[in-house]
């Protein structure tokens, strides 16, 4: 059956490289990608079970890889070939047992929480970062027996979402669907699990002010995740929630999100000076101008140079920063994190968390799963496309802000009806 394979091609990745330059995605047809008829993985042992995919979205870090932009940190954490795809909704093919131990029947509709921590590397004992629930800062994740991958959909042994021929899963990954969920509504449950982390990991304390740079699926996941915690006693209230989003409809869909305020980028410093009664320091023509004072807590939901330096400039002395877009190499100004003490700090995937209330720790995709009921985030997969139309998929992922998009999905589901959103 058909799949998306991406091979290590030294060539094609620097052409990608090149091409991306000129849009992100654009370079899907001459890079590393190619659509393959492939069998259906093995399974790797004991607790791993076949899932044949029904939605799988794209990320912004599937964008990064395949654009020839990603870290050359992450070179020895994935394996080749590998088929792209962690935002997954799919069904059990077989009897299968959940990460809550409870048994799943053939048809069974699944998300995926894709990290390959300790669990389904078969280590035993685990690292003591599984040990206490914290998958997502798993050790071994290039050992055990499976080659190395931080998550499913970077791994050559596991498949992944943008596949016909299915992936298979351990146990511990795998969470039964809610009849109340639409697929739309669970395919966004992982990106919605690492602004659920993102926000319980931030250390928010009441009536602090917080930003968020960046309104496309992470900072508009954060946004509504942040509002709905807070409104459920999960996390702190704080005194204001202001989300920079460079598009009208990303305005829009924050501040139905939860937001106090969306706004252009370039007006979110005017904003948290003004609410925080601060001076600005520095010339306009320089750039990011210095905030004396500032927000408490700053989302960088991008990630890149820019974002960050923005994010310093906004944070109050002895705030935070909280990078939660995936950075890559980047040539930043860190004097005043440096002067103003602040801590930046970095908020990646999931697993489990402490909330008030709870006597132990809740798992994360437990949680995501109640926020993307509640919110309906499955209003924000604004396209779906079949597997052939990869290169318009992956296009339309790239230009989703311009194009007025957040979510673009690829769609496996065997009874396709047109393909929502989708150019004709």
């Amino acid at each position: 059956m058909r799949a998306l394979v991406f091979e290590r091609n030294l060539a094609r990745f620097a052409a990608a490289r090149l091409v991306s330059s000129l849009g992100s995605g654009r370079a899907a047809g001459i890079g590393p990608l190619r659509l393959a008829d492939c069998d259906p993985p093995e399974l790797p042992g004991p607790g791993w079970h076949p899932v044949r995919p029904l939605l799988s979205g794209i990320c912004g870090s599937d964008l990064t890889t395949l654009n020839g932009r990603s870290s050359r940190y992450f070179e020895d954490l994935v394996s080749f070939p590998f088929v792209p795809g962690h935002e997954v909704v799919g069904t059990v093919e077989a009897l299968a047992t959940s990460a809550e131990g409870a048994v799943l029947d053939p048809g069974t509709r699944v998300v995926l929480e894709p990290v390959l921590g300790c669990a389904a590397r078969g280590i035993d004992p685990p690292c003591e970062a599984c040990a206490a629930g914290h998958t997502g800062d798993c050790e071994h994740v290039a050992h055990g027996h499976l080659r190395p991958g931080l998550q499913t959909g970077f791994c050559a042994d596991t498949g992944g979402g943008w596949s016909a021929a299915g992936l298979v899963a351990h146990e511990s990954q795998l969470h039964a669907v809610p009849h109340s969920l639409s697929d739309e509504d669970a395919v966004t449950v992982e990106p919605v699990a690492c602004a659920v982390h993102a926000v319980l990991h931030a250390g928010l304390r009441e009536s602090e002010m917080v930003a968020v740079i960046g309104a496309g699926t992470v900072g508009l996941t954060l946004t509504g995740a942040l509002a709905h915690l807070a409104g459920t006693g999960r996390c702190p209230e704080p005194s204001a929630l202001l989300v920079a989003a460079r598009h009208p409809h990303q305005q829009q869909v924050a501040t139905e999100l939860g937001a106090t305020s969306a706004l252009p980028t370039r007006q979110l410093a005017r904003l948290v000076r003004r609410r925080s009664r601060s001076l600005a320091v520095g010339s306009p023509s320089q750039g990011s101008r210095q905030l004396t004072g500032g927000a408490d807590l700053v989302f960088d939901c991008v990630g890149s140079a820019e974002s960050l330096q923005e994010a310093l400039a906004i944070v109050r002395p002895r705030g935070r920063v909280v990078l939660v877009g995936m950075p890559g190499r980047v040539h930043l100004d860190l004097a005043s994190l440096w002067h103003r003490e602040v801590s930046l700090i970095g908020a990646y995937a999931y697993g489990s968390e402490r909330v008030p209330g709870a006597p132990a720790p809740v798992r994360t995709f437990d949680l995501a799963m109640e926020v993307a009921g509640a919110l309906r985030t499955g209003r924000l997969v604004s396209a779906t496309y079949p597997l052939e139309r990869f290169e318009e998929a992956l296009a339309h992922a790239g230009a989703a802000g311009r194009r007025g998009a957040v979510k673009i999905a690829f769609d496996l589901r065997r009874d396709r009806t047109p393909a929502k959103g989708s150019p004709s």
